[in-house]
Parts: structure tokens; C-alpha cells; sequence
């Protein structure tokens, strides 16, 4: 998103859309399995990118993806949480520095849980690997070099204490203070910091998101239907409720653009 409309502009714009990334809109009428070529006027800083911004140039994004090609795996092991076998899969795309992830997090995710992820109606994936901001890819970093059943809890934990740790610079310290309470020693979170290896997959996977369409934060795919706004437990009962019934596929439960 360009900084140079008026601040009540942006604010509307971000009440639509959430956190917004670099990435383009796709035409509602493309066809299944096509992809277009996306191009940036100003492509954003990739946290992850040992690119300069300026070569990142063009990337082929497919216009409704199939439910495989939302589900190819990546370079680290998917964080998910509910039945391997329930009836709906729901995908989100978070960063950690976006208040309106942080708003999920605290207004609906404790509903969403109870209702449909602990009832064996939901599986749960987050892919918070779509950081905006340099500070935010750091704290991805820690957030996925932290004991795999942790993962949730310090995802909360960041939502929950962002005004502690978010900043414009890069700040190390603060975000330290939060993965320590999980148990994360400063050596390890140093680590991890120089862990390139890590780092290459957490960029791998941002860049798929890109191919699949995610713009911004928060995005959904609910059974595979891309959902670029920001959703309560109210939109989540009227896309998810009729596709356990049976009454209608999930390409008809998305929301309508508001």
C-alpha cells in the first residue's frame, strides 16, 4: 500500500482489508488453475529476502488455486490444530505485527475454537509466516524456532503483548522478552537468528502465499476459498455452517465485498 493519501483514507482502507502487503488483485472472473503474471510499482521489504527489493520483479500467481496447491507442502512442518480428518479445513495467514490479527486472535479465535476446532467440525492451519515489517519477520523467526508445542502458545503471546515488542526498527530485545516465556534461552534465540536454513523456508513459505494470492493479513482460505477480509465468528458461522450441512458448496460461502 502506497503512504501518500490522507490518513483517513488509509484507515478506511485498512478497516476493509487488513494488514496490507505488496501483491496484486486478481480479476474475480479467472478461471481455475490460471495464473497471472503479478507486477510491484514498489514492492515491499520481504523480511526473509536476501534480495534487494528492486529484483524481486515478477511472480506467477494462481487464480483459484486448487485445494492441493493450497496444501503443497512447504519447507517446515504445517502448525495446525484440530482433527486430521475434519470436514473443513480453514488455512490463515497472519503477521505478527497486524492489530487486526491480534483482534482475531483475542475477539474470535477463543469462540472459533470452542465451536468448531475442539468439536472435530474444523482443522485449524496458521501459517503466520507473512510478516509486514522488519520487526515482524524477526519475531517469525523466533515464533518457528520455538519446541513445535509452542508454537500456539508464543503466537498468542505475541498477539496478546504486541504493544511490548512492536516497532519500526529492528529490536531483538523485547522480542526476546516474550519468547522467554516460553522457555527460550538467549543462546537459542541467537541461534536462530543465523539459522539461514530457517530462514530460506520461512521465505519460501511468504513467497507461496504470494503465488496463492495472500496479500495481506489476515487472509483465510476456508475449504479452499480465498477470503481477503477481515472475519468474525459471524462470517465464520455463515461460510463453515452450511458446508457441514451439505446445503452448498464452499465456493459459495464467501463473504460479499464490502
Amino acid at each position: 500500500m502506497r503512504r501518500s493519501g490522507g490518513l483517513s483514507v488509509l484507515i478506511a482502507l485498512l478497516a476493509l482489508a487488513g494488514c496490507t502487503g505488496e501483491g496484486p488483485t486478481l480479476p474475480e472472473a479467472a478461471g481455475p488453475g490460471a495464473t497471472l503474471a503479478a507486477t510491484q510499482d514498489a514492492p515491499a521489504f520481504d523480511p526473509f529476502s536476501e534480495q534487494p527489493a528492486s529484483q524481486v520483479g515478477r511472480r506467477e500467481v494462481i487464480a483459484s488455486p486448487s485445494i492441493e496447491e493450497i496444501m503443497q507442502p512447504g519447507g517446515l512442518p504445517e502448525m495446525a490444530l484440530g482433527r486430521k480428518d475434519a470436514p473443513v479445513t480453514i488455512v490463515m495467514y497472519a503477521s505478527l505485527t497486524c492489530p487486526y490479527c491480534r483482534k482475531f486472535q483475542v475477539e474470535t479465535f477463543p469462540v472459533f475454537k470452542r465451536e468448531y476446532i475442539d468439536t472435530g467440525k474444523v482443522r485449524f492451519i496458521l501459517r503466520a509466516e507473512f510478516p509486514i515489517g522488519k520487526q515482524s519477520g524477526l519475531a517469525t523467526v523466533a515464533l518457528r524456532c520455538a519446541p513445535p508445542d509452542k508454537y500456539f502458545v508464543l503466537y498468542e503471546k505475541f498477539m496478546l503483548q504486541q504493544a511490548s515488542w512492536v516497532s519500526q526498527e529492528v529490536r531483538p530485545d523485547p522480542i526476546f522478552k516474550v519468547a522467554a516465556q516460553v522457555g527460550m534461552t538467549r543462546a537459542q534465540f541467537d541461534r536462530c537468528r543465523e539459522n539461514r536454513g530457517m530462514i530460506s523456508a520461512l521465505n519460501g513459505i511468504k513467497e507461496r502465499g504470494r503465488t496463492l494470492g495472500i496479500i495481506g493479513t489476515p487472509n483465510f482460505f476456508i475449504q479452499g476459498r480465498l477470503v481477503k477480509s477481515v472475519i468474525g465468528i459471524k462470517e465464520i458461522r455463515e461460510m463453515v455452517d452450511p458446508i457441514l450441512a451439505g446445503r452448498v458448496a464452499a465456493t459459495d460461502t464467501a463473504p460479499k465485498a464490502r
